[in-house]
């Protein structure tokens, strides 16, 4: 079921997720789903988590064995490419799951990938608790807007994300 919700979440976007869609795509009578979720908003979770999951799974993978600069670099070119590639999907994605009980355990892994990848610059605490919300705002704002289509300048956007990415690595390197 989350997986046909996934479907039409990548086809019509978040707002295109309806329960009688879910129940078309399954090829069964809406009131049926009910066996498996209580709501539509209950069917939204269970896809905010698998966006999450799929997430950590890629940023994992990207940034298994690298540390430092490398490994940051990694990480931002592969949250650009998730959303690149999953623009309405990504959409789903819960803005704040480590205060839902259900999506809490998705967020974590997420956000430990992160503290993982910045571990090299010796943030601890609060340090790293900023240096990850920078992260995810610079990467977010532009993927977003990139995904958008808000970027209507004829400049290189190659070249604007990896002067980005050198003024975060700066920021990394003064608070370590």
């Amino acid at each position: 079921m989350v997986e046909v919700a996934l479907g039409i979440v990548d086809e019509h976007g978040p707002d295109g997720l309806t329960l009688a869609a879910v129940a078309q795509g399954c090829g069964v009578a809406t009131p049926s789903l009910y066996k498996h979720v209580a709501s539509l908003g209950e069917l939204k979770t269970l896809v905010g988590v698998r966006v999450l999951e799929d997430m950590t799974e890629q940023f994992t993978a990207t940034v298994l064995g690298m540390a430092g600069d490398e490994a940051v670099i990694a990480l931002m070119h592969a949250y650009r490419s998730y959303v690149a590639a999953h623009p309405k999907r990504y959409a789903a994605m819960p803005m704040d799951p480590l205060h839902d009980p259900v999506q809490e355990a998705a967020g974590t892994k997420l956000v430990s990938v992160m503290y993982a990848t910045l571990r090299g610059y010796g943030l601890e605490g609060p340090a790293a608790v900023h240096a990850t919300r920078r992260l995810r705002v610079l990467v977010h704002g532009f993927a977003s807007i990139e995904s958008g289509g808000g970027f209507g300048l004829p400049e290189d956007l190659d070249g604007t994300y990896d002067q980005l990415i050198q003024m975060y690595l700066a920021s990394l390197r003064k608070d370590s």
